[in-house]
């Protein structure tokens, strides 16, 4: 008889569920594309209760300000 050398799993907990849509965010870039009017990349913004996306063109070099500016203009 083998002796267990991990712990037992606790209890499984329930995500929270979002009550109101655009409160829970899920943020994703996806790179490496193909070069078109000077963009490459993508940026995915999810809203987690409806799953409502936005794609937003952008490039993989962009700064946390630009950043800041994309969210806030096209979200």
């Amino acid at each position: 008889m083998k002796n267990r050398t991990e712990e037992l799993a606790g209890n499984l907990k329930l995500s929270e569920v979002p009550e109101k849509p655009w409160t829970h965010l899920t943020v994703n870039f996806i790179t490496k594309l193909p070069v078109v009017a000077g963009k490459d990349a993508i940026l995915v913004v999810c809203d987690r209760l409806f799953k409502m996306i936005h794609f937003v063109v952008t490039t993989k070099g962009i700064s946390a300000e630009g950043l800041t500016r994309l969210f806030r203009d096209n979200v």
